[in-house]
């Protein structure tokens, strides 16, 4: 991703629009005939009768950004407290799934599991025996892609030391990672590890799921208009009234000076309206150790980092766990390439679209994204559900 003077994930403003520019983006479409695609709906204005308002703070190891229009008639202190309550809200639903989730928390229900749950069935809240379901369930999607017991082999890694597991480490670590070892049971409500040095980690959904709960929070306080993210992980509510959000994906290896003219405009621009949309990349949490690049999103096949991505952006309508399930993807997707993920995508969640750029900086997308990327462009006759292009085609 770029490194610049705009947050990722703040919605751009005139100030700081010619600022460098992260790998995504928020920003009026540059193509007027964009502001007629928002691909997940539209809205007419309403009369203006307040403000945007703004809030960013820090959990679950990322920045959390709300912006949000709120009706603030007379600007009293009351209203303002009541505006206010809408960014509390937000943060509640982000700690509570913190405290539940963390991996660094001894008290987190997810430690707990990882405790005991070699040498017992461990009973499950209601809601993390519902994750655990769904994460097995996008395991089976994605021909094991998406696997949380790739743990086993994660817990070896220090990205901000530059600590990688040795390959006898490695090794070993591979013969403990297995989602079909996970021993769920969901009547009884509890999970059991099947294999010796089992361990679990939700990171692959956890801020997608935090995006989620959070953003039903919003709606629940009559929140109608705003764009809430975590990190890579945001849902868009409604629209920026009567116009879509949008969102622009770069080639994460174009960084700061070495953007050339040809480079520097995005590689593909999204309008989108009440949804959710995640980003996984390899610059995220990365480094570069006897001339191998290092970074989190692992292959559970290997324990090592994937290599058939540079970036993966993922969309859905919105929906009670849409940030879940396009955060899932986005990693699979990743792990996968696009020759293999993409027919799984539209084969297992034909409700999702997806835009990759390949190890080699190739764009690739899903047919129903094909309209918004290159509205002029007609799709060759066939039934693939992959388009590809050069990525610095595509504008």
């Amino acid at each position: 991703m770029l490194k610049g003077r705009v947050p990722q994930g703040l919605p751009l403003s005139p100030k700081n629009e010619s600022a460098p520019r992260p790998a995504m983006f928020f920003s009026r479409p540059r193509d007027p005939a964009q502001r007629r695609l928002p691909l997940f709906g539209s809205a007419k204005a309403p009369p203006c009768v307040g403000g945007w308002l703004e809030r960013e703070g820090v959990c679950m190891g990322t920045a959390i950004v709300l912006k949000w229009w709120s009706a603030l008639p007379s600007r009293t202190a009351h209203d303002i407290a009541q505006a206010d309550a809408a960014w509390a809200l937000t943060m509640a639903e982000m700690r509570r799934i913190d405290e539940l989730l963390s991996p660094h928390k001894a008290t987190s229900e997810l430690s707990r599991i990882n405790r005991e749950a070699g040498s017992h069935a461990v009973a499950l809240s209601e809601e993390v025996c519902g994750l655990l379901a769904q994460a097995l369930a996008f395991s089976a999607a994605t021909d094991g892609a998406f696997d949380i017991s790739y743990a086993a082999a994660g817990q070896h890694y220090d990205y901000r030391a530059g600590i990688a597991p040795d390959m006898v480490t490695l090794r070993r670590a591979r013969e403990s990672i297995g989602w079909r070892e996970l021993h769920l049971d969901p009547v009884r409500g509890t999970l059991r590890f099947g294999r010796p040095g089992m361990r679990i980690d939700l990171g692959g959904f956890a801020k997608g799921h935090a995006v989620d709960c959070a953003a039903a929070a919003l709606q629940r306080h009559g929140v109608q208009h705003a764009w809430l993210s975590a990190g890579g992980d945001s849902r868009v509510i409604g629209d920026r009234r009567g116009r879509p959000w949008s969102v622009a994906v770069r080639d994460p290896r174009v960084e700061g000076a070495a953007a050339t003219a040809a480079t520097a405009e995005p590689i593909a621009v999204l309008p989108l309206v009440d949804c959710a949309v995640s980003t996984s990349g390899d610059y995220e949490r990365a480094f570069v150790k006897d001339g191998v690049r290092h970074h989190h999103l692992l292959d559970p096949a290997t324990g090592s980092a994937a290599i058939g991505a540079r970036s993966v952006t993922t969309i859905a309508d919105a929906s009670a766990h849409a940030g879940l399930a396009t955060e899932a993807w986005s990693k699979a997707l990743f792990v996968l390439g696009p020759q293999r993920g993409m027919p799984l995508l539209a084969h297992n969640a034909p409700g999702l679209d997806a835009v990759l750029v390949d190890a080699g900086g190739r764009l690739h997308y899903s047919r129903g994204l094909a309209q918004a990327l290159r509205p002029a462009v007609a799709l060759p006759e066939s039934s693939s559900p992959l388009v590809s292009r050069p990525a610095a085609a595509v504008a």
